[in-house]
């Protein structure tokens, strides 16, 4: 008799050829084996563990630029301070396509006032030495035009001094804005004023990390901690991955148009290339509609390369 045949009157079970397979000793070796090679993996593979940036570790690490840049957001000139909706409403600002302004379709949604939200309103949060508490008022007493003068003075100041010392800054007419950055910077390099950023929202549980984030920005050293990991946008930095590489490939086309021109140098790059995708991701889906691209599979017959072995099997008989 042929393996694997019957004979009559035999059971049904001895018709087949059978061996023992033990489904629990698979399994276990199918997961020891996953999860050492996941290890192994992850071991020399995987992002590093790189420590938060954080307001304190920037104002111990580089405090001139953490002085500069809060004098910036005192003077209304730092980058959050003119960008625009959602955060203000500075005239002109915001990206568009065209005549028209995207930002300014959803309006100011998270309404920032630097001076106040980050430089005045964190010294407002606790009792603070009487000079601290004289320059609060002297500030808030004059007008917008000093406010102005004094910040532009002392950041001007500050951009001449050696190295960006503090201590070598010469004496001039800063009214109290000297005061009122050196007593930030003390409560930044106490980790204090991270928590006083964030508890200035009104939501109960205190996650929205909007604030810090748009003042860490605002200065240089978080951009230079981006460029050393290679993630700045000439870097191809919005697929790449800290400290290991290739990162998110599949968003490699997305970063692509920020390297060539006319994106490239475009204060208006985002808003292009987001339409510039967007229309790409619309051609791509009305493919089997438009006529001449939908026929190139035909044309070129790229799909009988790839499915050869079906074709050999289901040519018709000549």
């Amino acid at each position: 008799m042929r393996r694997g045949t019957r004979r009559a009157g035999t059971p049904e079970s001895s018709a087949f050829p059978t061996r023992p397979y033990d489904l629990i000793k698979e399994v276990t070796i199918a997961l020891v084996l996953v999860a050492a090679l996941t290890a192994g993996l992850a071991a020399l593979f995987s992002s590093p563990d790189e420590p938060p940036v954080t307001l304190g570790s920037w104002s111990r690490a580089d405090s001139a630029d953490f002085t500069a840049t809060a004098v910036s957001e005192l003077g209304g000139t730092s980058t959050t301070a003119q960008y625009g909706p959602p955060y203000n409403h500075t005239p002109g600002a915001g990206q568009k396509i065209g005549p028209v302004g995207l930002q300014r379709f959803a309006g100011v949604r998270i309404p920032i006032d630097t001076a106040n939200d980050f430089v005045i309103q964190p010294l407002r949060q606790a009792p603070e030495p009487a000079p601290v508490t004289a320059a609060l008022t002297t500030w808030n007493t004059a007008p917008a035009n000093q406010q102005q003068a004094w910040t532009s003075a002392y950041a001007d100041a500050l951009g001449k001094a050696p190295n960006g010392d503090l201590a070598q800054v010469p004496p001039g007419d800063y009214g109290p804005v000297p005061v009122l950055t050196a007593r930030l910077l003390e409560l930044a390099q106490s980790g204090a004023l991270d928590g006083e950023l964030l508890t200035e929202g009104t939501q109960f549980y205190q996650t929205d990390y909007t604030r810090p984030l748009l003042f860490l920005g605002d200065g240089t050293y978080f951009a230079g901690l981006a460029q050393d990991q290679h993630l700045a946008g000439d870097q191809w930095g919005m697929m790449n991955e800290t400290g290991n590489y290739p990162g998110q490939a599949w968003l490699w086309l997305y970063t692509f148009w920020y390297q060539i021109e006319p994106f490239k140098s475009s204060h208006n790059a985002d808003a292009l290339v987001w339409a510039l995708m967007a229309l790409l991701s619309l051609v791509l889906a009305l493919v089997p509609f438009l006529p001449g691209i939908r026929s190139i599979p035909r044309w070129t017959r790229v799909h009988r390369l790839i499915w050869r072995d079906y074709y050999r099997t289901q040519q018709p008989p000549r």
